[in-house]
Order: C-alpha cells, then sequence, then structure tokens
C-alpha cells in the first residue's frame, strides 16, 4: 500500500506538474505562474517547518537520535544542496534571478515579470542549445532534479502517508513554474509543442523512479529515517529561500505586495488543510 502511495504521489508530482505547466504556457494563463511561485514557497517551508521537521524529531526521539544530530544534518543538506546547484545538477530552471548580461529588469508589473523570466529562461536555454545540444541540458537537469525529489517524497511516505501528501503536492507547487519556463525553452530546441510536452513529461516520470528507489533505500535503512526526513526538509527549505523567494523580492505597488503575501500564506494554508483533512 505505501509503494502504490508513492507510486501515485510521484506520478502526480512528477508528470502532473508537466502538464499543469502546459495548460498555463500553453492556455495563455501564464499570469499565474508569479501567483504560483509565492504559493510554491508557502507550500515549501511549511511542508518542511510544520510537516518534515517535526515528523523527524518526533522518530529521533523513539530511535534515540538527538536533536543536535538531526540540525547538523539540516545544515550539511542545505550545504549540499547549494552545491549541487552550483554545479548545476539541482536544476531548477530559475536562472534568471541572478544578474547578469540576461538578467530581466524589474518590473512593477507580475505579468510583465513572467515575460522576463520567459526571456532570461529562454535565452539560457538558447545558449544552452548551442553549448549541449538543444534542450538535452534542461532534460538532464530535471530528470536529477525528479529522481532526487522521488527519494525524499518516498521517505515521507514511509514516515507516514499524510505527510507523504504535503510533500508530494509541494513539490508540485514549485515543480509547475519551473516546468512553465522549461517548456519555453524546448519549444525554441525542438520541432513541436507535442514533442517538447512529450519529453519533459518523461524527465517528470523519473520522479516516480525516484520514489520506488527511495522506497527500497528507506526501507533497508529504516532506522535512518529521521535523517531522511531531515534532508528533505533542507531540500524544500533551500529552494524556497534561495530559489523562490529572491524571485518575489520585486518592487510592487501596495495591491501587489498583499496579493503576493496572499498566496504565499495559500500555499502555507493548503499544507495545514491538507494535514487537517488527513487526520479525518
Amino acid at each position: 500500500m505505501t509503494l502504490l502511495s508513492i507510486v501515485v504521489g510521484t506520478l502526480v508530482a512528477g508528470m502532473g506538474s508537466v502538464w499543469l505547466a502546459a495548460l498555463l504556457a500553453y492556455a495563455l494563463l501564464s499570469r499565474f505562474t508569479q501567483h504560483l511561485l509565492s504559493m510554491a514557497a508557502g507550500a515549501l517551508l511549511a511542508t518542511a517547518f510544520m510537516r518534515l521537521l517535526p515528523e523527524a524529531f518526533e522518530q529521533s526521539a523513539a530511535a534515540g537520535v538527538s536533536a543536535q544530530a538531526l540540525f547538523a544534518v539540516l545544515l550539511v543538506g542545505l550545504v549540499f544542496f547549494f552545491l549541487l546547484d552550483k554545479a548545476e545538477l539541482w536544476h531548477h530552471g530559475h536562472e534568471h534571478h541572478q544578474a547578469g548580461p540576461h538578467a530581466a529588469p524589474h518590473s512593477h508589473d507580475p505579468h510583465d515579470a513572467h515575460h522576463g523570466h520567459v526571456h532570461a529562461h529562454a535565452t539560457h536555454g538558447h545558449h544552452a542549445h548551442h553549448a549541449h545540444g538543444g534542450g538535452w541540458a534542461v532534460l538532464l537537469g530535471d530528470s536529477v532534479h525528479a529522481f532526487g525529489d522521488g527519494i525524499l517524497i518516498a521517505a515521507a511516505f514511509v514516515a507516514d502517508w499524510r505527510l507523504g501528501l504535503a510533500s508530494a503536492v509541494a513539490v508540485m507547487a514549485h515543480e509547475v513554474p519551473h516546468h512553465v519556463g522549461d517548456l519555453v525553452v524546448l519549444r525554441q530546441t525542438l520541432d513541436t509543442p507535442r514533442a517538447a510536452l512529450f519529453k519533459l513529461s518523461l524527465a517528470g516520470g523519473v520522479t516516480t523512479i525516484g520514489g520506488v528507489v527511495g522506497y527500497v533505500l528507506v526501507g533497508a535503512m529504516h532506522e535512518y529515517l529521521p535523517y531522511f526526513l531531515v534532508v528533505a526538509a533542507s531540500s524544500f527549505v533551500y529552494v524556497a529561500l534561495a530559489d523562490l523567494i529572491p524571485q518575489l523580492q520585486k518592487r510592487l505597488s501596495p495591491a501587489q505586495t498583499a496579493a503576493q503575501v496572499a498566496w504565499l500564506f495559500l500555499g502555507m494554508g493548503l499544507v495545514f488543510v491538507l494535514g487537517e483533512l488527513a487526520q479525518h
């Protein structure tokens, strides 16, 4: 039953996020992408601090693991994902937030900010096309990231199916805006939008492979489950604080700022509500 839950959860998080991104990218709903960034940041932080870390500490008490050891793993995890990001192995497709010759200008309009995101992401992808042979660099980065997400989701499901559900939703939320940009890149390097969607769906499907591997790995090393949960939390915290929130730190009008904060709390509330509903 746990393995089935992992397969379903990773399929929804991996391939489901790709199809939802296609809906946003191809159905002229791109104005929602910036709102999804806010919601994803809230969902990731809430899942890490309200679900994963409390469960890890609860499991560690039964296993005799000290709180200091878990905090050490949290610190090492944050540094580890930072190094992976520097090596472009933990690919999120949000390079546009860094200053550079192709960086998007600051905008007061979230819709314009999204177009800056797409332009910068597409420019990055265009250079990757010449340097790495088309969109394969994007697909490789997505596959590696999806595999890691699958392992982390599996660890959450092994601990508690409700925790796994919250983790899968959080992963899907932060992957959707990422995949919107990837689809733009792949459409420039592939012949048809259908080919871009198909190949990105295959990359998203690697999440399920990671989930199955994670299920076997965590099952064989169940005594280390608290550490797996802390690593998952460190991944979520890193993505939210280093990748998503910096993109939201733009000069906006009071109304736009209020909307941004509202979507941030919506993501947090979604995780809380799912957790409460799952308990009944």
